[in-house]
């Protein structure tokens, strides 16, 4: 039987996993001491807080500046017809306005349509923090989680130039496998990159069009990236 440390471990790392693929997600605020919601397309940071592209004219993000007190909830694909077959991970985070470049950056790394907009004067980059987290992962799945077992990033895979520096080894070695990786996974044409790297797993991008692909385990150090695209079928086979 399966110990329930490990069962645990695993419901953190398939709510991480969940999170950091999410494209789109339901934001609440509170709006007038009522809750409000609001559809966002969230972005994950290395070390696992959520990264917004949000306008200042939106009713959320006013709210957001007066209270920074939120929820977001993202959910993977039903496995059935019951829509609630699907995973889903709610967490309640507090949100601060971020002025890093590294946040933007990797917002639209994620999200490269959004470049057409993000230099708006009105558009603002803020760090969700989680404060607790709750996910249910299908029958007999449900729990709520440990915010720092849920985004478990070492000093080093919190490392941004090792990630570029492993991202830009990608680009330049593996060209042709990452076409081939993007083919095997459904898409389209030649010229696919590495537009970002963390400890569970990577994107590829071509034009606007990103695909997620994780890891079968998280990554140690991001040396080890060259050595999983090498070994995991999934993508050595490519």
């Amino acid at each position: 039987m399966q110990d329930l440390r490990e069962l645990h471990n695993d419901i953190h790392r398939e709510a991480r996993m969940l999170l950091r693929a999410a494209r789109v997600g339901s934001l609440a605020v509170l709006e007038d001491d009522y809750p409000a919601l609001a559809l966002v397309t969230p972005a994950v940071a290395l070390d696992g807080a959520v990264i917004l592209l949000l306008s200042q004219l939106s009713a959320h993000t006013r709210a957001l500046d007066r209270d920074p007190r939120c929820a977001l909830m993202v959910s993977g694909e039903a496995s059935e017809r019951n829509p609630q077959t699907a995973a889903r991970l709610s967490l309640v985070c507090d949100a601060t306005r971020s002025d890093d470049p590294a946040d933007r950056a990797r917002y639209l790394a994620i999200h490269p349509y959004a470049e057409f907009y993000a230099g708006y004067t009105d558009f603002g980059v803020y760090r969700l923090e989680p404060v607790a987290a709750r996910y249910v992962g299908g029958f007999a799945r449900a729990a709520t989680l440990s915010v720092d077992r849920l985004a478990p990033v070492t000093e080093a895979l919190n490392n941004a130039d090792a990630a570029a520096a492993a991202i830009a080894a990608a680009n330049g070695a593996q060209a042709a496998r990452l076409d081939a990786i993007a083919a095997r996974h459904g898409g389209e044409g030649a010229g696919w990159r590495v537009a970002t790297l963390d400890p569970d797993g990577f994107d590829l991008v071509r034009e606007a069009v990103v695909l997620r692909l994780g890891f079968r385990r998280g990554l140690r150090v991001y040396d080890d990236f060259m050595t999983e695209l090498a070994t995991d079928p999934r993508f050595a086979d490519a």
